[in-house]
């Protein structure tokens, strides 16, 4: 049973820093794309970084590329969101999301993201 539990999440004066944690269990991590989801209030979620499967590409949506950084740590089943120059645009809940098909996470394009496998969230909030 895949199950991905977030930490890290609080609040934060703009131009600040946290760093999110999402711990996997269940499948092998390495096997699978694994991202990094937002939804602030009245918005859709939206994809903020990813990775493919095995090493493959890392992916980041625009309004976040240069600010935050994706990286998995295989050994520990862990997946890090580390973000900086935080700006409140940047407030949501950051949802930790895996996804096992390969085809459907490719480019950081998961068209299907309601079939992968997602985590409880985490709040992040900017001021």
């Amino acid at each position: 049973h895949v199950q991905l539990v977030e930490s890290g999440g609080g609040s934060v004066q703009a131009g600040g820093s946290l760093t999110l944690s999402c711990v996997a269990s269940g499948y092998t991590s390495n096997s699978y794309c694994m991202g990094w989801f937002r939804q602030a209030p009245g918005n859709e979620r939206e994809g903020v970084a990813s990775l493919e499967a095995g090493g493959g590409g890392e992916y980041y949506a625009d309004s976040v590329k240069g600010r935050f950084t994706i990286s998995q740590d295989n050994a520990k089943e862990m997946l890090y969101l580390q973000m900086s120059s935080l700006k409140p645009t940047d407030t949501g809940i950051y949802y930790c999301a895996a996804e096992r098909r390969a085809a459907f996470c490719s480019g950081g394009y998961w068209p299907e993201p309601d079939l992968a496998y997602w985590g409880q969230g985490t709040q992040v909030t900017v001021s």
